[in-house]
């Protein structure tokens, strides 16, 4: 088993960071590690999207848990690694969100995988907390 987390403060609102989270097609504005993606449904549990990274292969993902402004979790299982994402809304004493992006991953290869998935997570947030704050 392999954890990660990384956050950052922003002085969006957590419904202004909503509205960016449920807007699948719009990740690509600020997740610079997806070349397309298709949601397959609503931005709702149960439903899967697929995303392909520049480069890569396309891969299938479920949304496990969604609720509204608040966050949701994702699943993507690859031969026998299971990728699981929380992306967590708090709202701060002071008006702003902080953003979390907690990490499990799970399987043989859970330690070389890790790295390769959560690599990027800084600048995805910090480009996610621009997009949010104008």
């Amino acid at each position: 088993m392999w954890t990660h987390e990384a956050s950052i403060e922003t002085l969006a609102a957590p419904d202004r960071l909503w509205h960016l989270f449920s807007d699948v097609p719009g990740w690509k504005r600020w997740n610079s590690g997806i070349e397309r993606i298709l949601l397959l449904g609503d931005f709702a549990s149960g439903t899967r999207f697929v995303m392909q990274p520049p480069g890569q292969e396309a891969f299938t993902s479920r949304l496990l848990d969604v609720v509204e402004n608040e966050g949701f979790i994702d699943e993507t299982v690859i031969d026998d690694t299971r990728v699981v994402v929380d992306h967590r809304l708090i709202p701060l004493a002071w008006g702003g969100t902080k953003v979390v992006y907690k990490t499990l991953i799970e399987g043989p290869q859970a330690a070389e995988v890790g790295p390769l998935v959560t690599g990027d997570f800084i600048e995805v947030l910090s480009a996610l907390k621009d997009l949010a704050e104008r």
